[in-house]
């Protein structure tokens, strides 16, 4: 007979999952600031991620930024409001194109590695040697990954900020035939030094959740070689999804609390 707490209902699973991952998180982060502080794994996690991610990164910014100041450019001119749109296509870009690319892209290549190599150390049974051996699998393995994810993604939230907004300015001035000062005029009159702030600290938190998902999908796979596939795959489709939760949870509480420059 099953224990009580193994009894199943429908969203069991689910619910177990969920905790188990929010423990991770927890542990995490009563682990960053413990000594001693693994400093050469972090170096190389740090230049992993960044040599997987930054040509991606770079490469996806571009037709984001485009894709916007083209769409704004189409509306504004319709509605007879073209000397907004480099104010509307910067802010899309800094607020929402930018660390969701970021996320995608740390979630998609250094993700996916991360939790390849701690399933393939799970299955050959390093971590439960580790364990036994009495040393903290998370704070040696996990801890510099995720700390190295999310300052991975903070640089290159500032990196896809500068070349979205390039994207969007040469395809709005060049291309659509823009004014260069109305474009910048606008931006100038209604963007405000918060709009940085919300969009770096969504790159931290969403490197953080890529990290940790891909660390609890990693020292949980399922049995065998493919378990840690199939594992990798959920571990990005889950990332996915959160990050677009959390998305629309901070953005939601960035506009309540900052209220929006006027003109």
């Amino acid at each position: 007979m099953s224990a009580p707490s193994q009894i199943r209902f429908p969203g069991a699973g689910g619910l177990r999952e969920t905790g188990r991952l929010f423990a991770l998180a927890l542990d995490v982060c009563r682990a960053m600031p413990k000594r001693p502080f693994q400093v050469r794994e972090f170096v190389q996690q740090c230049w992993f991620i960044a040599s997987v991610t930054i040509l991606p990164t770079a490469l996806v910014s571009i037709p984001f930024g485009a894709v916007i100041a083209l769409q704004l450019g189409s509306l504004t001119r319709q509605i007879g409001a073209q000397s907004f749109t480099g104010a509307a296509s910067v802010l899309a870009i800094i607020q929402q194109a930018s660390p969701i690319v970021t996320a995608l892209l740390i979630a998609g290549a250094g993700g996916s590695a991360i939790c390849a190599d701690l399933g393939s150390r799970k299955i050959r049974d390093e971590i439960d040697a580790m364990e036994v051996l009495g040393v903290s699998p998370i704070q040696r393995l996990v801890v510099p990954r995720v700390v190295a994810a999310m300052l991975v993604a903070l640089l290159l939230n500032g990196m896809v900020s500068v070349v979205g907004v390039m994207g969007g300015y040469f395809f709005n001035v060049i291309m659509q035939g823009g004014t260069p000062g109305a474009y910048m005029a606008s931006f100038n009159a209604l963007a405000q030094l918060p709009d940085l702030w919300i969009s770096e600290f969504k790159a931290l938190v969403f490197g953080f959740l890529s990290g940790v998902v891909a660390a609890y999908r990693g020292l949980n796979p399922p049995p065998g070689p493919k378990g840690v596939g199939d594992a990798v795959n959920q571990s990005v489709v889950i990332t996915f999804l959160l990050l677009f939760a959390v998305n629309f949870i901070l953005t939601t509480v960035y506009l309540q609390l900052v209220p929006p420059k006027g003109m």
